[in-house]
């Protein structure tokens, strides 16, 4: 078989022949296929990064949202989903405050969607958004029958793959890392 020489310890030591030897015995950054692999998780943290700061922006400049009762606020919201929630004791949590907690969601969306997006403690902010995803889903969305209707649940998962890999990739992770290491050198030399 021709994949040989894409096992663990080719070229630079990387999976993949990623920045080392590539199939063929291509030295380099590889071809399309290493390019698309390495910036894969992309699209996933541009879209999710950008719709978490909209809803934490959308939830902040809502006042009916934000407000313990009435039409459109987290506090009818969470009445209205109580006892169909599969942790009830979460929604009776947040109906102690209904505002507070509206303005912690919010502000939580928006610190995930900010993380994500310039890749700042990219898989803190990843679990966060997986932690946000997973109470609304055993909240909000609970109810939804079938289950697939609901898309917290879909968020979750999407979330998933970001809380593995984080950003490694056009991140400021990646950039306070590199500054670490090049003043760790210093140090040593």
């Amino acid at each position: 078989m021709r994949h040989a020489d894409r096992t663990v310890g080719a070229g630079s030591g990387r999976l993949g022949g990623v920045g080392g030897t590539g199939a063929g015995g291509r030295t380099g950054g590889g071809g399309w296929r290493d390019t698309a692999a390495r910036y894969a998780l992309l699209p996933l943290r541009l879209f999710l990064g950008v719709t978490f700061v909209y809803a934490g922006i959308d939830k902040l400049t809502d006042s009916a949202f934000l407000a313990d009762s009435g039409d459109g606020s987290v506090g009818a919201l969470m009445r209205q989903v109580r006892d169909s929630s599969a942790v009830p004791w979460l929604v009776d949590l947040a109906l102690k405050d209904p505002s507070a907690f509206g303005y912690a969601i919010a502000f939580g969306e928006l610190a995930v969607g900010l993380g994500t997006l310039v890749g700042l403690l990219a898989r803190l902010a990843a679990f966060g958004g997986a932690l946000i995803s997973l109470s609304l889903w055993l909240t909000i969305s609970w109810q939804s029958d079938p289950y697939y209707y609901g898309n917290d649940l879909a968020y979750l998962m999407a979330w998933l793959p970001l809380v593995l890999a984080g950003a490694p990739y056009l991140s400021l992770d990646v950039v306070l890392s590199r500054r670490r290491r090049r003043q760790g050198a210093q140090l040593f030399t």
